[in-house]
């Protein structure tokens, strides 16, 4: 059952991989590292680790995916702000969430968290910093 729920959260990805509105293959890859930290959460609770380690990521391949399709499409942040602010409040959440989650693992778990949430936390300081950066002259 467990491998049929890793494939359907991978098959998630997929299909906002081949979502070709960059903006809402963002959208729809953040979708999927939100529903990823759900299947985290219960697989922990659960006591599967190997399963917390896969969808960790899955969390972190889909913020990627995210950042990665915003900035194809060539927009600029502080002129067309809506798709990136839509992905900072997300990272945003998914952060608050993350610290969350591990809060509540024991402390030799945590280590399966770390890398995942800086590199969530990257990807929106860097998304906040664009859409509020300097204004170009």
């Amino acid at each position: 059952m467990m491998l049929l729920q890793g494939a359907a959260l991978r098959a998630d990805l997929q299909e906002a991989k081949a979502e070709p509105n960059l903006e809402r293959r963002s959208k729809l890859a953040l979708d999927n590292a939100e529903a990823a930290l759900t299947e985290a959460r219960a697989a922990y609770v659960k006591g599967d680790l190997a399963q917390v380690e896969a969808r960790a990521t899955e969390i972190r391949e889909s913020v990627a995916l995210a950042d990665a399709s915003l900035h194809q499409t060539g927009k600029n942040p502080r002129k067309s702000p809506r798709w990136f602010k839509h992905a900072e409040i997300a990272t945003r959440d998914l952060l608050r969430r993350l610290d969350s989650f591990e809060h509540e693992m024991s402390a030799a778990d945590r280590p399966l968290l770390a890398e995942v949430k800086s590199e969530v936390q990257q990807a929106h300081d860097n998304l906040l910093l664009e859409i509020m950066g300097a204004k170009e002259k």
